[in-house]
């Protein structure tokens, strides 16, 4: 890792660290996930954003493979992976941990890390970030609006659909095929080992977000639900 990237990584800590600590003191009616989310949404719209940009050439997104990663590049992988390594510290604060969530970040700051260190990936890595992030914003959504009391709304539901859409498009179709490459290409044995670690968490959270989908579906059908509305 080298030139500017460790000092980008050190104030990406502590400046996602200092949004949350302004976001929670000035909403202190809100939880410690409500303010944490806030957050990751906009870490999210931020990672999309800088990892398009970054893009050399859209008629092919993820070329060249196993190529050096670009200032933009390090620039918009460097400002996620200090979004992850915070927000691996919030999970662990959090009065209920998550596992998944945790390995899940954990798998890509390894991944980024070593993308970086390398000085390999930068295509893939960011075409990852794109292709992760990219659904992020509703996830979030969904959770924010129940807290401010839009639970079981027909507004918190097309978050709801929209996110899952998103996701299973994104990571479903998108993730397999950015796999594929990378395993293909000429990347370092942990990046190769990453790439599938995230895509088995991909299809993990992918079965979780079907139950739910049928949940919501079976619910919003039902004549309780029905009665309620009316």
């Amino acid at each position: 890792m080298e030139g500017p990237v460790p000092n980008l990584v050190f104030y990406g800590v502590v400046s996602w660290s200092t949004a949350f600590v302004l976001i929670r003191k000035s909403l202190p009616n809100f939880s410690f996930n409500f303010c944490n989310r806030v957050v990751s949404t906009v870490h999210a719209v931020v990672a999309v954003s800088l990892a398009s940009m970054s893009v050399e050439d859209w008629r092919s997104p993820i070329s060249p493979l196993a190529s050096k990663p670009s200032p933009r590049q390090e620039v918009a992988l460097a400002a996620s992976l200090s979004y992850l390594i915070y927000d691996l510290f919030c999970c662990l604060f959090d009065k209920r941990v998550s596992v998944d969530n945790a390995v899940h970040h954990l798998v890509s700051i390894i991944g980024i890390g070593a993308g970086l260190i390398y000085g390999k990936c930068g295509s893939e890595l960011v075409a990852a970030l794109w292709i992760t992030e990219m659904s992020s914003p509703f996830l979030h959504l969904r959770e924010l609006l129940k807290e401010i009391g839009y639970r079981d709304t027909d507004l918190n539901f097309a978050a709801d659909a929209a996110f899952a859409a998103i996701f299973s498009l994104a990571r479903m179709v998108g993730g397999p095929y950015l796999t594929y490459r990378t395993l293909s290409a000429d990347n370092p044995l942990i990046i190769k080992v990453m790439a599938v670690g995230l895509q088995l968490v991909s299809a993990f959270w992918f079965y979780k977000i079907a139950r739910m989908v049928k949940y919501k579906l079976s619910k919003r059908s039902s004549p309780s639900y029905r009665r309620k509305l009316s």
